[in-house]
């Protein structure tokens, strides 16, 4: 799609993008060719999946094998009262269209697994990484790094939310350079046993949202090897340095993981079950 194929009707509604010099028509056709895929459609993917839409990106997959419950309202805004029972793939995907009938909805209703997310991943420009557990980050980050995909990672906790970006570059980072293996089983509750403030996910799903439409675009600099740190209760970001870390077991100088199938994605996400206590990491739901 070149800039005169935009119809009189997107320049009118892409027209504060278009006017800015670092989009434009030309910027615009690119999200409009532009695929991402979000996993998970909950706290995380309803403000990823609405502002992505919003902005005009042509493909959004979903990956989600959840059904919307009473509970989700607070914090997962595209889901409504009458949604509740659903899949959240479908309910999303409703939304989807009631925003823009510009954009494409591949619903991918699945709970992501070794066997399964290499073709999930594969003609994605970029993934978003929106998932409630543990074993679902360590597959998306091994999955992504071994076949070159940029994604973004985002997690939430009670007041507090993290947010950084793999852009898979020679020098870049990936998730196992920070926490090279999840912490023991029940270390880190989740949002449904510690609560977590409603509009929390608001802030980091549209901060991952802006590192996706930066990336397509080509615009700024993304949070490859740093991570933003979110207190909203004393409202402060702190950001931090990622190195690349040369022994890592995914991207490092002698990599153990070659496959998604050499790791048993459970408990600690190790290759041989042996693990060393990590940080402890934010659980999102």
């Amino acid at each position: 799609m070149s800039d005169l194929d935009l119809s009189p009707t997107q320049l009118d509604r892409y027209s504060r993008h278009i006017i800015m010099d670092e989009v434009g028509p030309e910027g615009q056709s690119d999200l409009l060719d532009s695929r991402v895929l979000v996993i998970g459609a909950g706290g995380l993917g309803s403000p990823i999946i609405q502002y992505l839409a919003a902005a005009g990106v042509g493909t959004i997959g979903i990956a989600d094998d959840d059904e919307v419950e009473l509970s989700n309202l607070q914090r997962q805004v595209i889901h409504g009262d009458d949604d509740v029972g659903r899949k959240k793939v479908d309910s999303a995907a409703e939304y989807v269209e009631t925003i823009n009938p510009d954009v494409d909805v591949e619903k991918h209703e699945l709970r992501v697994s070794p066997d399964n997310v290499e073709d999930l991943i594969e003609g994605y420009d970029f993934v978003i990484d929106g998932a409630d557990n543990f074993e679902t980050r360590y597959l998306v980050n091994d999955a992504c790094t071994l076949a070159g995909v940029p994604f973004s990672h985002g997690s939430i906790f009670k007041f507090e939310g993290q947010i950084t970006t793999f852009a898979g570059g020679e020098d870049s980072p990936c998730y196992r350079c920070m926490f090279p293996e999840a912490p023991p089983a029940g270390m880190v509750p989740n949002c449904a046993t510690a609560g977590v403030l409603g509009v929390l996910p608001g802030t980091v799903g549209c901060i991952q949202a802006t590192e996706a439409v930066k990336f397509l675009l080509d615009k700024g600099d993304l949070l490859d090897g740093r991570m933003v740190f979110y207190d909203a209760l004393n409202m402060e970001f702190d950001t931090v340095e990622i190195t690349k870390k040369d022994d890592c077991p995914v991207c490092g100088d002698d990599p153990a993981i070659d496959s998604v199938h050499d790791v048993e994605y459970t408990a600690s996400c190790s290759i041989d079950g042996t693990a060393e206590e990590p940080e402890i990491e934010a659980s999102d739901d």
